[in-house]
């Protein structure tokens, strides 16, 4: 690897959370940690000690259960121990708990697009708002029967809503799912149908591109396809229902959300459980079968996302973070989880693309410090936008942050030419089957062209390769947001056969041999150690055949299920299919390419292509449809 210099450095590193911790660390233990890399190594062979560390430094609400040791430490990530045993807290009165001390802080703003006949408004939402909203929808969901352990779905776009019914689900110990509004009736029914959940709270459509994009209409075939409808489906109005269209047969089976909320407005209560309790089920699709349900513990992703937010980041009370996400991505939770900071969130919803300089104009009109988008996104503004720094100010921008996919080099040198010289560019890598950051972002450390600043405190991040060679990222200690497992964990209202298939599932998605670490599925290159950082990443790409155009991961199976089909396969002459990630953009990006065999004397017409994309664009979505469709002789 070269030596160049950073592009940017920490202008007050010794101010830094980081920082903070570090000093904090050495006084409670006597220990005269010197760097980042000291901190590192030491917060992976005492993870007790720096988890611990983490609850008390953050002051978490809840009771810790106990003096120690919080993990047993002899146990490998295979074994999937348990953490805090005894502790009880509760995950959303831990992201509502600036209410009490700062209750006219923002909380949330919402942007969302607009279109021909419907101007959206932007809305604000003060922490004390916050807290009494998620107090109505929490006895909402109390009178629908749902309790600890029971699922509550969301499927639509953006907004509010998404982030009150995730709090309130955690407010009663419940587990929430999403979905996005661009997922297809079909790709919703594989999600739901797993889980079960008791309410659905739906949007009635959103705007994209601006163009209107009613979602009501998907809900009838929906419900009808679910062995186990919930019993509540709640409607929220996002958009006028002029545009919206509400069609008649929904009318007597679904609630206004304002109706729904409960009208009075008391203290909001909170059930304190397990640390080890579920928290939320992410899906990740997988080279083969239905999507994976993948179910996180409260309490690791509460401590996770301080260490993450607030420790790596210094997001805090002045902070306005936005992520542009969808309720379908794990960067919803990331999101959300900064409130716990005292941060202002900003919710988006609409196009990142029309006009190309939407995002930007959100950073100067909000006041945006921390920006977070995709690595596609960025090479795209670098193609479509390029003089970003003559068009906006973007003085209050401190970090920008990406995901998704790899950040090219090349990426590094457009954010520092042509967008700001004095910001934090962080690319991240994680995933949602962690639902969070395994190396990343730190304010306390250089930037440096083309890699990842460190690995995050508290993973023992590694590759299968050895020493400054290219490998399989794994983790080699057991760490606190892996996951529970997936779905279902245990006989309750599931048969024996579907739980035991779940952790044989599990354990093959992640684990290889009898050596106990995590594989997790990138390619990557692990940097020496400079500045104390730790080692840098150099990300090379994905190592399990997951798919990933333009940075959403999809598995194959996900285009398989769609046209493996008797209309297909009789009335169509399929006879088989086989999908493809081919490299493009020097190896940056990939497109994903369909090959047809047909029966004997069947042809693949260009109708017939068009028939599979419509399909797979609406069983999926559109992000799912191949770039090109192939005959195999």
């Amino acid at each position: 690897m070269s030596q160049e210099p950073p592009l940017w450095s920490p202008p007050s590193p010794s101010t830094t959370q980081t920082a903070h911790f570090l000093r904090h660390i050495n006084t409670a233990h006597g220990l005269t940690l010197a760097d980042y890399n000291d901190l590192w190594q030491w917060s992976c062979t005492h993870r007790s000690d720096f988890w611990s560390a983490v609850w008390d430094y953050e002051q978490v609400l809840g009771d810790k259960g106990g003096q120690g040791p919080y993990v047993d430490e002899s146990r490998t990530p295979k074994d999937n121990p348990l953490w805090f045993q005894g502790a009880e807290l509760n995950w959303a009165e831990n992201q509502l708990r600036h209410a009490k001390t700062r209750p006219d802080d923002i909380a949330i703003i919402q942007v969302s697009e607009s279109c021909d006949g419907y101007q959206a408004p932007t809305k604000r939402m003060t922490q004390r708002e916050l807290y009494t909203l998620v107090g109505r929808a929490q006895r909402s969901l109390k009178k629908a029967g749902v309790s600890q352990g029971d699922r509550v779905g969301f499927w639509g776009g953006n907004c509010l809503e998404a982030v009150v019914t995730l709090l309130a689900t955690s407010s009663l110990g419940a587990i929430f799912s999403s979905a996005a509004a661009d997922f297809g009736t079909e790709g919703v029914v594989e999600r739901l149908e797993q889980i079960q959940p008791e309410v659905l709270v739906v949007t009635n459509g959103v705007v994209y591109g601006g163009t209107p994009r009613p979602l009501l209409a998907k809900v009838g075939p929906l419900l009808e396809a679910l062995s186990k409808p919930p019993t509540q489906v709640v409607v929220v109005d996002h958009l006028p229902e002029e545009i919206a269209c509400t069609p008649k047969e929904l009318e007597g089976q679904v609630k206004r959300w304002d109706s729904w909320l409960d009208s009075e407005e008391r203290d909001t209560e909170f059930l304190r459980i397990g640390f080890n309790e579920p928290i939320w089920i992410l899906f990740s699709s997988g080279t083969t079968g239905k999507p994976k349900a993948i179910v996180h513990r409260q309490g690791g992703m509460l401590l996770d996302a301080l260490r993450e937010h607030h420790l790596a980041g210094d997001i805090g009370p002045s902070s306005v973070f936005f992520y542009y996400t969808t309720p379908g991505w794990m960067m919803f939770q990331y999101l959300i989880s900064s409130l716990s900071t005292g941060s202002t969130i900003v919710l988006y919803e609409g196009s990142p693309l029309k006009p190309e300089g939407r995002l930007w104009d959100m950073v100067d009109e909000l006041g945006v410090t921390v920006f977070g988008t995709s690595a596609k996104w960025l090479e795209y503004t670098e193609r479509a936008y390029p003089n970003v720094r003559e068009k906006h100010d973007l003085g209050t921008l401190e970090q920008i942050l990406s995901t998704g996919s790899p950040l090219p080099p090349s990426s590094y040198d457009f954010v520092y030419g042509k967008v700001k010289k004095d910001v934090l560019l962080g690319s991240v890598t994680g995933g949602t089957d962690v639902c969070s950051v395994f190396a990343g972002r730190n304010t306390n450390l250089p930037v440096y062209r083309g890699q990842i600043q460190c690995r995050m405190l508290g993973f023992a991040l590694d590759t299968d390769a050895g020493p400054d060679q290219p490998g399989e990222l794994i983790c080699t200690q057991a760490f606190p947001i892996e996951p529970l497992g997936f779905w279902p964990l245990h006989r309750s209202g599931f048969s024996e056969d579907q739980v035991a298939a779940a952790k044989q599932r599990f354990q093959e998605s992640y684990f290889k041999g009898d050596g106990g670490v995590w594989y997790h599925g990138d390619y990557v290159q692990i940097t020496p150690s400079r500045d104390g950082n730790s080692g840098g990443l150099v990300m090379l790409g994905r190592s399990d055949g997951v798919l990933n155009p333009g940075g959403i991961r999809f598995g194959a199976t996900d285009i398989y299920s769609v046209l493996e089909t008797k209309e297909y396969a009789e009335g169509e002459g399929v006879e088989e299919c086989l999908v493809v990630g081919l490299m493009v953009s020097g190896g940056s990006d990939e497109k994903v390419v369909l090959f047809v065999k047909m029966k004997e004397g069947k042809t693949l017409s260009e109708g017939l292509v068009g028939k599979m994309k419509a399909s797979i664009r609406s069983a999926r979505s559109a992000r799912h449809v191949p770039a090109k469709v192939c005959s195999n002789p």
